[in-house]
């Protein structure tokens, strides 16, 4: 993998942020255009900065690539057989603004993710925090890095693991099932749905592990990948490695290999997968 890659795509999301999210956070400009919630109850807010950032980065990324597709998730939202592309040669996957609930309501976390896939498999993975400035970024065998530094995650295991959880769980008795069986032996905390905000925070140490149902490749490829360059692990409860063109649910991050055992094991003793059985959450 091209090491120079890196700061073209570290240019164009900081000029996506600069030109369609930072001047519309906090202002009416970061009001919802639509709701792309397919499912009653739900809410899956889109704003005109998810839009034209998407439109920055497709215009941008393309470039850098030739003949690579590009899966953005607002264009797939309208174009649904992009998808495809996601298990076959060089892809470009966008998510212009994870969080947008959080980010329409003038608050954090959100952020912007990128990655680049390979048949399939995560082989560069990007996460942009607009607000802070951090930016991380990873190649297949290549490590990590946060604002340019290598970076590996701790290594100190903690006694009691502070773990979050998603809230896309529909069944509430089943989702309370397992954060009681959790809490037994650690901290629980929910998932602020804003995956740009938990692989970095699980790659700190500042949570040690998060548990995801959906686990849609705009939301997951580009942290997998990073996450798991810096020394953590991200994979599914059985233990497979996550591939984008997956639609499986169910997916594991911890900041070591013996605190996601951890996690395995709990969900296990419960014989859940995280996938969600009833309906989707999306």
């Amino acid at each position: 993998m091209n090491r120079n890659l890196t700061p073209a795509v570290e240019q164009a999301m900081r000029e996506a942020a600069r030109l369609a999210i930072l001047p519309r956070f906090g202002t009416a400009g970061a009001a919802p255009v639509e709701d792309k919630a397919d499912n009653p109850g739900d809410s899956e807010p889109v704003t005109a900065a998810d839009r034209e950032c998407e439109a920055i980065l497709s215009d941008r990324l393309a470039g850098l690539i030739p003949g690579a597709h590009v899966v953005g998730e607002e264009a797939v939202h309208h174009r649904p057989e992009l998808l495809d592309h996601l298990g076959s040669g060089l892809c470009w996957i966008i998510d212009p603004l994870d969080g947008t609930a959080n980010f329409a309501a003038g608050t954090g976390p959100f952020g912007l993710l990128v990655a680049l896939a390979q048949d399939g498999i995560p082989v560069g993975g990007w996460i942009l925090d607009p607000l802070s400035g951090r930016f991380c970024a990873a190649l297949s065998g290549e490590g990590a890095t946060i604002d340019g530094a290598a970076f590996r995650a701790p290594s100190v295991e903690p006694t009691r693991p502070i773990v979050a959880v998603t809230r896309l769980i529909p069944d509430k008795d089943r989702r309370a099932r397992l954060l009681a069986a959790l809490a037994a032996d650690a901290e629980v905390l929910d998932s602020p749905r804003c995956a740009a905000d938990q692989y970095p925070r699980i790659a700190t140490g500042g949570n040690h592990a998060t548990l995801f149902t959906r686990t849609l490749p705009w939301d997951h490829a580009a942290g997998v990948l990073f996450l798991n360059e810096a020394g953590g692990r991200a994979a599914r409860p059985d233990g497979t490695a996550y591939r984008c063109d997956d639609r499986r649910e169910g997916l594991i991050a911890a900041t070591s290999q013996k605190t996601w055992e951890w996690a395995a094991d709990r969900l296990s003793t419960l014989g859940d997968s995280l996938a969600v059985q009833l309906e989707t959450a999306r």
